[in-house]
């Protein structure tokens, strides 16, 4: 099209876009385009991640390896920590204040050395998880990959760093008179379930985190007051026995309580069903799909912000 302007020039103007009056939106969808970053659905969420599991696999073994690589007794520590915090709870628990109350002589210090290393199992993981996004913000802000993939390796990386530990433990119940038998294949589901709950509770706190960096400085106080409520030095219900039923209940029925109880009564066997609180396994199945599946749909959920500043 050509116009003739006033002093004869001649002009021309362009024809109206087909794009013209479109909204973003509408453009968008007439492209073939979509937003960078975009949370997946959950379905393709959970494939991207499968699809990854070579790498969640190899890095948290290369986070387990370099965790004490500075150290000159390297991997020893994984055991020599949880140990030497056994050694100090039993000198101020069990021979000053007498917390092994109600558990045989015999019996206390494999119940104490279970309990810290079990606990310190979960405890690790929530920590990794609250500071998975923070402490890795370049590779999530350089890369695109399901973010869930490193709360879920840092949990990886403490099961594995357990599973080394665990030597010691059967080491230390068998040193006391606990020899193994059948009932020590009970170890094997009870991790598992711990691990689906320690998988979807450092997920959990690991959208937390990203979102609030200070967590992290807030957690060691929540986790030294949740080990205290768990029963790692001290049986609950003898502790508890004078106070209301329901206490002593509820904090049975906490998750920590519950898998450190269960992999007790696998190894110590004057550790009975007594110790116990009722329906045990039910309540390690919940909260393992509780945490395991509400943690991984609830990280999926702000997939798109992490990273975002």
């Amino acid at each position: 099209m050509s116009d003739t302007t006033q002093d004869g020039a001649l002009a021309t103007s362009k024809p109206p876009s087909e794009d013209a009056g479109l909204s973003p939106a509408e453009l968008a969808g007439k492209y073939g385009l979509s937003v960078s970053g975009a949370r997946p659905t959950l379905a393709e969420y959970t494939r991207q991640l499968w699809d990854r599991r070579h790498f969640i696999l190899a890095f948290s073994r290369a986070k387990l390896v370099a965790q004490y690589s500075e150290a000159k007794l390297g991997q020893i520590w994984q055991v020599a920590t949880p140990l030497l915090n056994a050694l100090v709870y039993y000198l101020i628990f069990g021979l000053i204040l007498n917390a092994g109350k109600g558990i045989h002589k015999h019996d206390y210090i494999p119940f104490l050395v279970i309990g810290v290393f079990v606990f310190t199992f979960t405890q690790s993981s929530l920590m990794a998880g609250v500071r998975a996004i923070p402490g890795n913000i370049g590779l999530v802000r350089a890369l695109h990959f399901p973010r869930a993939s490193l709360p879920i390796s840092f949990s990886l990386q403490q099961l594995q760093q357990l599973l080394f530990s665990m030597i010691v433990v059967f080491v230390v119940a068998i040193g006391f008179g606990n020899y193994p038998s059948l009932s020590w294949l009970l170890v094997v589901p009870a991790l598992i379930l711990q691990f689906a709950f320690n998988t979807g509770l450092a997920l959990v706190f690991a959208r937390m985190g990203s979102k609030t960096p200070d967590l992290a400085q807030l957690m060691p106080f929540v986790t030294r007051t949740w080990m205290y409520a768990s029963g790692v030095m001290f049986s609950i219900s003898e502790m508890l026995k004078d106070k209301p039923q329901w206490i002593g209940e509820v904090l049975q029925w906490n998750p920590a309580a519950i898998y450190m109880d269960l992999i007790r009564f696998a190894l110590i066997d004057g550790y009975g069903r007594e110790n116990l609180p009722p329906h045990v396994w039910a309540f390690a199945v919940g909260w393992a799909v509780l945490f395991g599946l509400g943690g991984f749909v609830y990280f999926w959920k702000a997939e798109e912000r992490y990273g975002r500043g």
